[in-house]
């Protein structure tokens, strides 16, 4: 899986060039290097975690098709008819998972990376959350009882992600029949906006129907405005994870009742306690008000991080190639120095570090990895 992986990185890199020069080409460039940079670390942070969780994502899943599994049917599963089964079954299940991704302030906290970017291009297609997958796995156990194969499994969950890429663009209008069908451009430019009207819409990754059919489609009317309701205003690949789990348990700590300690997790993410909303209300969203984040660099700076990102990219794809080969402790000590590698990119776009530090910092963590490896 981790090789498949490997192969699609260059192939995604290429789509994002055409894009980003087609964008150009036509004088609507939607594309800034610190939010593209903060896109693509954020997709590199997921693959790294997903290395160290496997057992989670797929060995859980693994456990119960193999011991529990209600059906078997393993030459029908591994047909081309049960292929596209499963990958509907996916498709179906990814819905209901998305959609508690957006209405449990947990759920939010793993989904909410997905969402911060400002822009919306291949590079937010690109920003795939970490814990979010870690999470998820149980709403993908109907499908091991099922006794869809892990193989199966695997191609219809590669099928779903790998589809969701085209549709993160602003260069594809309208498509007819197909925006009634399919997730599309237009239909996911809604899913992506804070607009009143369109926040927590358009859920389906492949098939729009499931949103049809549930009562949460919209179509899109209005120019979209993109990002979330309380930005995250920062380069920092780490924080971007965090800020939500940080701001969750801050409220849950403030909070006077033990229920609403606990129902701040669970409950939707726009959810406050009552002593809460009153001591510290929240001001009302306001759409013009909204502004994009993209604070000066240097060009030093700037290529610098661009550098950065390279290696830790060169460094990320050589470590999902080899993933399958090394001890689980190795593949932890060489993600979390490929994360601190990022953080150093986005320190760099921000201003917190200057090119020296930076490269200081990469001997340090080298060095480092290479001590407690060796």
């Amino acid at each position: 899986m981790s090789e498949i992986v490997a192969y699609a990185i260059p192939i995604f890199t290429l789509l994002l060039c055409a894009e980003f020069a087609w964008g150009w080409h036509v004088g609507r460039n939607n594309y800034r290097l610190g939010d593209t940079l903060s896109s693509l670390s954020q997709g590199l942070l997921s693959q790294l975690v997903g290395l160290c969780t496997q057992f989670l994502t797929i060995g859980i899943y693994t456990l119960v098709q193999a011991r529990i599994a209600l059906v078997h049917a393993d030459a029908f599963w591994g047909s081309w008819e049960g292929i596209v089964l499963a990958t509907i079954a996916y498709d179906f299940l990814d819905y209901w998972l998305h959609r508690t991704g957006h209405r449990s302030a947990l759920f939010w906290a793993a989904h909410v990376v997905h969402h911060q970017s400002q822009h919306f291009n291949y590079s937010t297609a690109l920003r795939q959350e970490s814990f979010y997958p870690v999470l998820g796995f149980p709403f993908f156990l109907p499908m091991a009882l099922c006794g869809v194969p892990p193989e199966t499994f695997a191609i219809a969950g590669l099928v779903v992600l790998f589809y969701q890429f085209w549709i993160h663009t602003e260069h594809v209008g309208r498509l007819g029949w197909l925006d009634r069908v399919f997730s599309t451009p237009s239909n996911h430019r809604v899913h992506h906006a804070v607009n009143d009207g369109y926040v927590d819409r358009n859920y389906g990754a492949i098939l729009i129907v499931w949103d049809r059919m549930f009562g949460t489609f919209a179509e899109e009317r209005s120019p979209c405005v993109y990002g979330t309701r309380t930005p995250l205003e920062s380069w920092d690949p780490l924080w971007t994870v965090a800020q939500v789990f940080t701001g969750i348990l801050r409220d849950a700590w403030r909070t006077r009742r033990w229920i609403d300690k606990l129902g701040i997790w669970l409950r939707p993410p726009e959810w406050r306690p009552a002593d809460l909303a009153a001591r510290q209300p929240v001001p009302a969203f306001d759409l013009a008000a909204m502004r994009r984040y993209d604070p000066p660099v240097s060009r030093p700076a700037a290529v610098a991080a661009v550098i950065q990102f390279v290696a830790m990219s060169l460094g990320a794809i050589t470590l999902l190639w080899f993933a399958d080969d090394l001890a689980l402790g190795r593949v932890a000590i060489c993600s979390a120095a490929i994360a601190a590698g990022l953080w150093v990119t986005g320190a760099l776009m921000q201003g917190r570090i200057g090119p020296l530090l930076a490269l200081l910092a990469d001997a340090f963590l080298v060095a480092s990895a290479a001590w407690i490896l060796r």
